[in-house]
């Protein structure tokens, strides 16, 4: 972070973490994930940074944060639990809402811009 609060990722060392999406969550595939956390708040409520997911399929539940994506490559399915489905290709940006309940399924390998407010 630079003296005047801004932080340019550019020049900028994120936390990485990277590993399988957890089996109790997993509906198809195998697929890894890659996040590169740039930034976190004071109070540990506020993220961003980039994850990225090879191909696979898995449950998802938003229940106490909302996430803005910008979907930089690849393609994503989110569906909720009524069935109703959103799909998103590179480019797209989205919100996904506290409260979401479905399923993430990347179908083409993707990476996205990520920013995450915790609530509650």
């Amino acid at each position: 972070m630079s003296a005047n609060g801004v932080l340019n990722f550019s020049d900028a060392s994120p936390e990485i973490e990277s590993g399988p999406v957890a089996a109790e969550k997993l509906i198809d595939g195998h697929p890894q994930q890659r996040t590169e956390n740039f930034y976190t708040g004071k109070d540990e409520r506020f993220f961003s940074g980039y994850w990225s997911s090879s191909v696979g399929k898995w449950r998802v539940n938003y229940d106490s944060e909302e996430e803005f994506c910008h979907l930089l490559e690849g393609e994503v399915v989110l569906t909720d639990e009524g069935g109703n489905s959103s799909r998103f290709q590179a480019g797209a940006r989205f919100t996904i809402a506290e409260g979401f309940t479905g399923t993430w399924e990347t179908v083409a390998d993707c990476r996205k811009l990520y920013v995450i407010a915790l609530k509650g």
